[in-house]
């Protein structure tokens, strides 16, 4: 671990995998994980740097990774997400939400007493198995924060026309990524192995 590292960067998700997805295939997945923890294998890396905390764990059994993990590092971090997220999407079974919050490791009481803010920053990360199921997660995460915001002033029975709004702009969303992708195609049907992905988003009304 690097002592002088500018961040504890913080790593939290579960992601359901596909029932055949084994050890081997999702080490190599995390790989921009635990490389860039300075670990040699999964298994090596998946300890946090908080022993209170479970790290990297995968559960054969639910088909699910875990993550509540912290390691120390820079902002150079970010490079490694982009991996991860496309390496996560072909494991997915459907879409998950990933949460990385960095936190300045340098600032310390004298900061705040000098009105010095934190370099603190907070990704919101989705991965999933087509776009479909990247914009249901996207979704269903921000019906539950706009529900959960608007229960202080009505009563959720009352809210079935704000949800039926988010449903609308994700559908409408939807519809143009799936607009975008049929020009792309050659003329007569698009290529074979895709057709999952331009399943639109359930509803929840």
């Amino acid at each position: 671990m690097n002592e002088d590292a500018a961040f504890e960067i913080h790593v939290h998700g579960d992601v359901k995998l596909r029932h055949d997805v084994g050890f081997d295939a999702l080490q190599d997945a995390l790989k921009p994980l635990w490389k860039y923890a300075g670990a040699r294998s999964l298994a090596d890396g998946a300890g946090s740097l908080y022993e209170d905390e479970p790290g990297i764990r995968f559960d054969p059994q639910e088909h699910l990774l875990q993550m509540c993990w912290t390691l120390q590092g820079e902002e150079d971090f970010r490079q490694q997400l982009d991996d991860l997220c496309m390496n996560l999407n072909e494991l997915s079974a459907e879409g998950s939400q990933i949460e990385v919050t960095f936190y300045d490791a340098d600032y310390d009481d004298d900061d705040e007493d000098e009105g010095r803010e934190a370099r603190d920053d907070f990704v919101l990360l989705f991965v999933g198995p087509t776009p479909a199921a990247i914009m249901q997660a996207q979704r269903d995460l921000l019906v539950e924060d706009v529900v959960a915001l608007m229960e202080r002033h009505f009563d959720g029975a009352e809210l079935g026309g704000v949800v039926a709004e988010i449903d609308k702009l994700f559908t409408n969303r939807f519809d143009a990524l799936t607009s975008s992708l049929e020009l792309g195609k050659p003329r007569g049907g698009g290529s074979p192995g895709h057709g999952g992905g331009n399943r639109r988003p359930r509803h929840l009304h």
